[in-house]
């Protein structure tokens, strides 16, 4: 399927020269992170999202809708790809919040991306669902170090028994290098993928079954909504918290302030 790249780009608010170089990766990428929410409503209600191409136009490009990190990076590397890059689909293990000894499977998808005019390849990921995501892609080199206003993050190597170097990459948390995720440069398939998405969409232990996800980052801010409780981060550190008082508040918060409209009558489980 050939995007229909003049949506997507006016979706995103970007326009530029079209073509396969650093510049244009690192300002589609923050586009495509300020344009374009986190959600994982479809399965909340109890399906899993397709990762078909014109679906996702349909749903992230066409509708006010947003999706996870399956939607998002498939997307853009479909994107990058018909603009001349050369993807490379990873997978990652996501260590944020995990316990000392807790080894996590590996749900989350990124890209290996080179650009025309680029010495090295670059780290790419639009679908993280975390205000410590990348907003522009990292140079993918050991103890690369990137200053994406308001964030900052490295890529280091992390122990690892297997034969592969394995990264990790780490968000600048005011004084602490706070780990997000780790992975090699192994490629993965789409039906790799199609597997890994049924299984975070439908397994009822998944995280993103159990309760509503949203993440938006705009100019200035970033917010993040868990269930009912919404986190507001202010590019200078400032944190406000507050608890929606029901679903009708949550379905106006969503449409907003996340701009994630939902079909009149939508009934949240919760």
């Amino acid at each position: 399927m050939t995007l229909d790249l003049d949506a997507y780009f006016a979706r995103i608010g970007w326009s530029g020269e079209r073509r396969p170089t650093v510049e244009v990766l690192r300002s589609v990428h923050r586009a495509h992170m300020l344009g374009i929410p986190f959600e994982n409503l479809e399965p909340v209600l109890g399906s899993a999202p397709s990762l078909a191409l014109p679906d996702l136009e349909e749903k992230l490009v066409r509708s006010e809708r947003g999706g996870y990190c399956y939607e998002h990076n498939t997307l853009l590397a479909a994107v990058l790809t018909q603009l001349g890059f050369r993807v490379t689909l990873l997978t990652a293990r996501v260590v944020l919040g995990a316990a000392p000894g807790d080894v996590r499977p590996r749900t989350h998808m990124l890209m290996r991306v080179e650009a025309e005019d680029g010495p090295t390849p670059f780290l790419a990921d639009v679908g993280f669902g975390a205000n410590g995501a990348l907003l522009e892609p990292i140079p993918l080199v050991e103890d690369a170090e990137l200053l994406d206003t308001p964030r900052r993050h490295r890529l280091v190597h992390a122990p690892h028994d297997g034969p592969l170097e394995m990264w990790e990459l780490q968000t600048d948390k005011g004084g602490y290098w706070e780990p997000q995720y780790e992975f090699t440069l192994e490629p993965f398939e789409t039906p790799d993928y199609d597997v890994i998405n049924w299984h975070i969409a439908t397994n009822p232990r998944s995280p993103f079954q159990q309760a509503v996800y949203a993440q938006r980052t705009l100019p200035g801010r970033h917010l993040a909504l868990s269930g009912r409780t919404l986190v507001e981060t202010a590019d200078d550190g400032t944190v406000t918290e507050r608890e929606l008082s029901g679903q009708d508040e949550v379905l106006r918060v969503l449409a907003e302030d996340f701009g994630v409209r939902l079909p009149e009558g939508t009934v949240l489980p919760g």
